[in-house]
Formats: C-alpha cells, structure tokens, sequence
C-alpha cells in the first residue's frame, strides 16, 4: 500500500488496488462531521459517486471504478475545506461536494474565498453564479440578481446586509417585497398593518431567523436595525446607511421598481430579486423587473446577475421540476 497523498496531516489516502482506496481522517470532530448522523452523509456520498464506501474507526474504505473513486475523493477534500473554514458540513454541501463540470468545486481557494459570517452560521457560495453574486453584493452599491427559486437570491443578500449590519458598516437593514398573493385570494387580513403584511414577508423573516436566532431578530426589528415593509412603504424615502433588498420584483411594476432604485442614499446599497417565471400579477404584462433590467442595464455602476436551473442550490429536484417547466412553456410557445 502506498500513501498518495496528506493534507494537512488531517486526511491520508492509501491506494490498496485498482477499484479500492482508503482514506483515514485524523481530526475527530472534522471526521465525526463528514460521516454524518447514522453516516448519513457518506451513504448519500456513496450513492451520488456510484461507489461502495466502508466506514469504522477513523477509516473510510472506498471501493468502486477509478474514476468514480477520483470524485470520491474529490469530494472529501472539498468537505474537509469546508470543515476548515464554517466548522460544519451540512446536508447540501454533500450533493455539492460531488458536482462536476463546475468550476467553483475546483478549487476550494475560490469556493470559500466569499465566505459571509452571520451569528449562526457561515455561508459561502455553493456555485459559480453565487460566487459572482456575493462579490457583486459586497462591491456594487446597486444589484439585480434574476433566476428561479432555490438559487440563493434572496438568502445571500439577507447574509451579506446582516454581515454588513455586524460588521458596523451600515446602520439598518431593510426589506421589502410588494405585498401580491400568490396565485389565490386570502380574502381579509386582521390584525394591525404589520400583522397584515407579515404573511407576505414571511420568506425574509425565515432567512433572517435562520441566520440570526428569533431571539435577536426581534430585538433589532424593535430597535429599527432591521426593518421589514412592504414596497409601498418606501415611497418618499431617502434609503441612508443601509441594505435595502427588494424581494420577489417580479410582482413589482416598472414604476414601482424605479421608485425603489431612486430611493438609494449616502452609504446605501439596493438589491432587487425576482424570478420572471413566478409573476403573481393579475395582468403579468404589469411586471417590471425584465423591463426594468432592460432599462438599466447598460449603466457600469449597477450590477446584474441572472441565475438558471443548474444555480439551484435547494433539493436536486428542484432543479428538475424547474426545468421540466421550462419545457413545457417551449414547447407550449412552438
């Protein structure tokens, strides 16, 4: 048996034949993190490389073709990089461990180089698009960021506002979403206007709960740290040392869209999120955001990201229903 490789002292790969490594991970919270609950996390490991995988002790066996085991092993040098860095592994970095033909999983320098560091978590790009995303976030004062649910949009922007709310740089976090139903009637709302907008901005209190605890949230929303309102509310404001997120802009008009934009102040950043295929407007000709793109786009300072379905960071299967939907709209419009 000949060792190929050591990184870092943590993991050696032995070569036993042909269709068989072995790997022997030396950190045991970093190994007791990659297996997984129940070892889950080489069971799906096993499945997504096509390999048979063996575990005991701080031994991993590997058996399967050699390519196959190439990827395998690939994978566990990515998720050690990861362990590095966010001191967690988590169920999606798995499936994202083994993605091939993507640029980003080829160098772990670049896949964490855009690391966002909230209370509770570590985020850090899982493709290509968001690499490029967050670094737009941190760089560009004006963002617009198109593309189907699941690609980050809108939790990227909610990470790097909090970070930037940390990190002192801003003083006030704010989002907003026009306040459209999806597709149904919910008839009336009581309660007071927060408790009737909160149901349509409930997918930012999720990102904001997730990142931050309920706990804080809460408090900063009473100190006006942070602010959640819907789009109608911002007319006649000047946005200042803040991190304003336009959310679901497919729903918002071409007029209300630039009402937003011309909001933007000293030491303000404006982020507008939207997915084209998802407008909830009774008549889908309203909605701005393409139109809106279109106008703008030329300007250097604004930048703009369009995410697709290989972006999809949620369920490998929402990748494919995304797309098994675009076909059909294709095939619908020939």
């Amino acid at each position: 048996m000949s060792e190929i490789s050591k990184l870092d002292q943590n993991l050696i790969i032995k070569k036993i034949d042909k269709e068989t490594i072995n790997l022997q991970i030396t950190n045991n919270e970093m190994l007791m993190s990659i297996v997984g609950q129940f070892d889950q996390n080489l069971k799906d490991l096993s499945k997504y490389t096509k390999t048979n995988v063996f575990f005991r002790g701080n031994s991993i066996t590997c058996k399967g073709k050699k390519e196959n085991l190439s990827v395998f092993c690939e994978a566990i040098k990515f998720l050690i990089g990861k362990y590095f860095v966010t001191k967690i592994i988590e169920k999606e970095d798995i499936l994202l461990s083994v993605k091939k033909n993507m640029e980003l999983e080829k160098s772990n320098v670049k896949s964490f180089k855009q690391l966002i560091k909230t209370p509770r978590k570590s985020v850090i790009a899982r493709s290509e698009k968001q690499s490029d995303y967050i670094k737009a976030l941190k760089e560009n004062d004006i963002i617009m960021s198109l593309g189907p649910a699941g690609t980050g949009k809108s939790f990227l922007a909610v990470s790097v506002g909090v970070s930037l709310l940390l990190e002192k740089k801003i003083e006030r976090v704010i989002l907003s979403r026009p306040a459209v139903e999806a597709g149904e009637k919910l008839g009336f709302l009581p309660g007071d206007m927060k408790e009737k907008v909160d149901p349509y901005l409930r997918p930012l209190y999720d990102a904001l709960y997730e990142l931050f605890g309920a706990e804080k949230i809460d408090k900063k929303i009473e100190t006006g740290e942070i602010e959640i309102a819907p789009l109608a509310f911002m007319r006649g404001r000047t946005l200042k040392n803040c991190f304003a997120i336009l959310d679901e802009a497919q729903n918002a008009t071409e007029t209300q869209i630039k009402m937003f934009l011309t909001r933007i102040g000293e030491n303000s950043k404006l982020v507008v999120n939207g997915d084209p295929s998802q407008i909830d407007l009774i008549n889908k000709s309203q909605s701005g955001l393409i139109k809106s793109k279109d106008i703008i786009k030329h300007l250097k300072e604004i930048k703009i990201v369009e995410f697709d379905h290989n972006d999809v960071v949620r369920h490998p299967l929402v990748s494919k229903i995304i797309s098994a939907y675009q076909k059909r709209s294709t095939d619908d419009q020939g």
